[in-house]
């Protein structure tokens, strides 16, 4: 039942020779670094997009397929607002069917707690002109048909919007493609090409490129290729897990996180579920690293990540994954080209008995395929989006499970970035200094 269709068993899609010397190189395929070179393209730059493997085959499209502004940090607001105004451009650019759709987002409230911190992010939503309420549970009903939970209340956005992920990232490249921009699959950027501490290109596994800029946007690898050039981000992975469920009658179009698991109608008929709001950590030596870092989320939320003891050989923060490699070695990258968690049967088929059990009238759920995810996650839950102590090196990471609904706004200040032009949003909550600097760690809202 277990699989996914981005593997390095599908031939790449993008392939050929890669450019002797482009203006612009971004590193990483997920919908981020998509988007950049989309963005960039469009700007008159000439842009290669390298990803180690294939095209959408890590987090982009394995999210949840949320495009929502509820819930979001306040600093984030006007870039989500953005976003969706690009994704509903972008969809019409597009020659598949990504299944956009404004059919919204709530969150119930199962508590006095919840519906309290509920309330108290609503002014967020008020100053950025979003469409957020809080609504009774005659309403809840009204929207979920046959629902045995029976909440307080919930938090709810009509105007929010859900996507396909893994058509949508796959649909974007070839609008970047289209529009100038060079793919290249199944080629790992090694490192950095730099003389007299500025970037002059990139050492890939098949030869180098001149370009005098970089974007970073590797995800889930991100900090491991900052730490092989010496610079230290306190980036951290974690494992969410998703099922698929086989296509059943609609008992309701809005996405929700409800106190078992969160859902969403798909655009095949079927269910995409996933656990609430827990996710699995795998213990290296970066998170130790990283701790000090991640004490204020860990206050707020103790318990809502699972700690595991040692991540699968290979991964980002394996015990045994190098952390410093030169131009010549096969790079961790090389070695790894989809970073592919396998799901935890148990709690895949604690899913479908949890949705079933919501929705009695559907009778036993059934599963079509299931899968696991890595996030990237920082420790005050807001991206990294900046330039870098690299100069000529400009990263956007640590989208922290965000990253899919917010991605085509988040390209586009990269883009901006990389050519020397405004951002147009205050960045200052995603700045790389914020690490070192003294800044206290204040982790986004508890939404």
């Amino acid at each position: 039942m277990s699989g996914f269709p981005f593997t390095t068993d599908v031939p790449p899609r993008y392939s050929g020779r890669i450019p002797d010397e482009v203006d612009l190189v971004v590193i990483g395929g997920g919908i981020i670094g998509i988007c950049t070179a989309l963005f960039a393209a469009r700007g008159g730059a000439r842009v290669a997009l390298l990803e180690k493997g294939r095209v959408a085959a890590e987090q982009s499209s394995r999210n949840w397929g949320w495009i929502r502004q509820q819930g979001r940090d306040p600093a984030e607001m006007p870039i989500m607002a953005e976003a969706q105004r690009i994704w509903e451009d972008l969809s019409r650019e597009t020659n598949e069917q990504i299944g956009l759709s404004r059919a919204g987002v709530t969150y119930f409230a199962n508590d006095t707690r919840a519906l309290v911190r509920y309330e108290a992010w609503l002014p967020n939503a008020a100053a950025n002109g979003v469409d957020s309420k809080i609504i009774t549970p005659a309403q809840i009903a009204g929207m979920f048909t046959g629902l045995t939970d029976r909440p307080l209340a919930a938090l709810y956005t009509a105007g929010d919007l859900r996507a396909e992920p893994w058509v949508a990232v796959p649909a974007l490249a070839e609008i970047a493609v289209r529009e100038g921009v060079k793919i290249v699959e199944q080629c790992a950027v090694r490192c950095l090409d730099i003389t007299n501490g500025k970037v002059t290109g990139v050492v890939t596994e098949r030869g180098r490129i001149t370009a005098p800029r970089v974007v970073l946007a590797g995800g889930a690898w991100s900090a491991l290729f900052l730490r092989n050039h010496g610079v230290a981000l306190p980036q951290l992975s974690v494992r969410s897990q998703v099922a698929v469920t086989m296509p059943v009658a609609d008992i309701g179009q809005c996405a929700a996180s409800a106190k078992r698991l969160a859902f969403r109608r798909r655009a095949d008929g079927g269910y995409t579920l996933a656990p609430n709001m827990t996710s699995e950590l795998f213990v290296g030596p970066d998170a130790f690293r990283a701790l000090p870092k991640f004490i204020p989320q860990l206050r707020i939320d103790p318990f809502g990540c699972r700690l595991k003891p040692g991540a699968p050989k290979g991964f980002p923060d394996a015990w045994g994954t190098p952390r410093s490699w030169s131009a010549e070695d096969e790079s961790p990258f090389e070695r790894m080209r989809v970073l592919d968690p396998k799901p935890v049967p148990r709690i895949i088929a604690k899913l479908a008995r949890d949705f079933g059990a919501m929705f009695p009238q559907m009778g036993e759920v059934k599963l079509r395929t299931s899968w696991a995810g890595m996030i990237d996650t920082m420790p005050d839950i807001v991206p990294v989006v900046d330039y870098t102590p690299i100069d000529g090196l400009i990263v956007g990471t640590g989208m922290s499970g965000h990253g899919f609904g917010i991605g085509p706004a988040m390209g586009r200040i990269l883009a901006d970035l990389a050519a020397g032009r405004a951002a147009g949003h205050d960045l200052s909550r995603f700045r790389f200094a914020r690490f070192t600097d003294g800044t206290k760690m204040v982790p986004g809202p508890d939404v």
